[in-house]
């Protein structure tokens, strides 16, 4: 199976690991006997996972405390799991937020941050840890991206264009890295329960069908058996779920943009209330 086997020198970093699917996909392989690593800002929260998941599944569990927008926080999260000793033999990028409303409105330091965190993150610690996989042999990799990134989407722009970059990335790393005992996988959920929407409060869910929604947990075990088996993108959830998105990546861009902009009406109106 191309997810490597556990080992005492070994461990899996999870960003975004404090709650939502990060939680649950670190709960995940922890049932499987995985090590890990929970990356997130607040380390408190994280401290209590950590111990709740090493009492369940008897597996050796550190936390790092970092601000992944950050460069600096990225080197923070690098030499705390040096500090460790220990191989990222399966990285999980996961952490990340969404900005829902005009691109003109939301403000340069936000949407940099947004950048900062969906990009920026994922980059960095793929180009840190990927090559150290590849000369081992072995390794795993999960990037989330979302459906957002199978459409243009107006009010919800910067999310969608980094969500693509994201896709795009990981296929082409899939293909690189082909034959090599090191997996690259996209995971694109469609909408999920979890804080992320009580975060940043997306309008547009409120127009999603109830039957194209699922929890966290489904959305991290079909991510991680993605992962066991080697595959190049992944949308989490029951055929349904798949029938509905999938075709949007094929669609017509005219007519992908017209439904965007009905679905955001919320968060374009948004934008006329901040500009006044």
């Amino acid at each position: 199976m191309p997810l490597p086997e556990p080992s005492a020198g070994s461990t899996a970093l999870v960003t975004g690991a404090s709650s939502g699917i990060g939680l649950e996909i670190a709960r995940g392989l922890a049932k499987r006997g995985h090590g890990l690593t929970l990356v997130a800002r607040r380390r408190d929260r994280l401290e209590e996972l950590a111990k709740e998941i090493a009492t369940e599944h008897g597996v050796r569990t550190e936390v790092v405390a970092a601000d992944l927008a950050d460069p600096a926080g990225r080197d923070q999260l690098a030499e705390g799991v040096a500090a460790n000793g220990l191989d990222v033999d399966i990285l999980i990028n996961n952490a990340g937020f969404g900005i829902y409303e005009p691109f003109a409105t939301a403000g340069r330091e936000r949407e940099q941050q947004q950048l900062g965190v969906l990009v920026d993150a994922v980059v960095d610690l793929n180009s840190r840890y990927l090559p150290p996989m590849l000369e081992r042999g072995r390794g795993a990799i999960l990037n989330m991206s979302s459906t957002s990134a199978f459409q243009v989407l107006p009010g919800n722009g910067t999310y969608a264009a980094a969500k693509v970059y994201v896709l795009f990335h990981s296929e082409a790393l899939s293909e690189e890295t082909r034959d090599t005992g090191v997996t690259v996988t996209a995971c694109c959920p469609g909408p999920v329960h979890t804080e992320f929407q009580e975060v940043g409060q997306p309008l547009l869910m409120d127009g999603m069908p109830k039957f194209v929604w699922i929890d966290a947990e489904r959305c991290a075990e079909d991510a991680i058996k993605a992962l066991e088996k080697g595959k190049m993108t992944v949308i989490p959830g029951p055929r349904r779920v798949r029938a509905f998105f999938a075709p949007n990546r094929m669609a017509p861009p005219r007519l992908k943009l017209a439904i965007s902009r009905r679905m955001l009406k919320g968060e374009l109106e948004r934008g006329k209330q901040a500009a006044g």
